[in-house]
Formats: C-alpha cells, sequence, structure tokens
C-alpha cells in the first residue's frame, strides 16, 4: 500500500479517537461518513487487527488500539513540522 494512504488512514483513525465518533470525524476531515468507515476497516484489514470496538452506542479501542493510536499522532506530528519547515525554507 501506498504511504499516503498509510498516513491518510493513521489521520482519520486518530481523528475517529479523539473525537469518539465516526460522524464527528468524517465532519472534521471533510468526509463522508462511510469514507471514515472504509478507511478504518482497510487500515485494520492491512494491520490485521481490530483497532475499535464499535457499537450502536459506544466506540472504544482495543488494546491494540490504544498501542497503536500514539503511534499515529506522532506520525502525524512529524507530517506536520515537515511542512512547517518546507514552508518556512520556502519564504
Amino acid at each position: 500500500m501506498e504511504n499516503g494512504a498509510n498516513i491518510t488512514a493513521m489521520l482519520v483513525f486518530a481523528r475517529v479517537v479523539e473525537l469518539q465518533s465516526f460522524s464527528e470525524a468524517a465532519r472534521a476531515l471533510g468526509l463522508s461518513k462511510s469514507h471514515v468507515s472504509r478507511e478504518i476497516a482497510r487500515l485494520e484489514l492491512r494491520l490485521g487487527i481490530r483497532l475499535l470496538q464499535r457499537t450502536t452506542r459506544r466506540l472504544a479501542l482495543t488494546e491494540l488500539g490504544q498501542a497503536y493510536y500514539p503511534y499515529c499522532v506522532r506520525m502525524l506530528a512529524e507530517v506536520q513540522r515537515a511542512e512547517a519547515f518546507v514552508q518556512q525554507v520556502h519564504q
């Protein structure tokens, strides 16, 4: 899978965790709820693990989801730092 798709999936996963909602994450990212659901499903499939336990009323991280989330946060922070650096150097 392409690295850009990995980062996108990590971003979507992190937003879902932070907002505790597929709908809210979709709204925050400007995506459809179904797109967010597909991203999470593909990420879980690619990793071969379940990251989130979902019910109609509740969303909870699995143990592996809890372990994976901080990596996503750090990776996304690094991407933001890299973009800020490039923009600063370009100016």
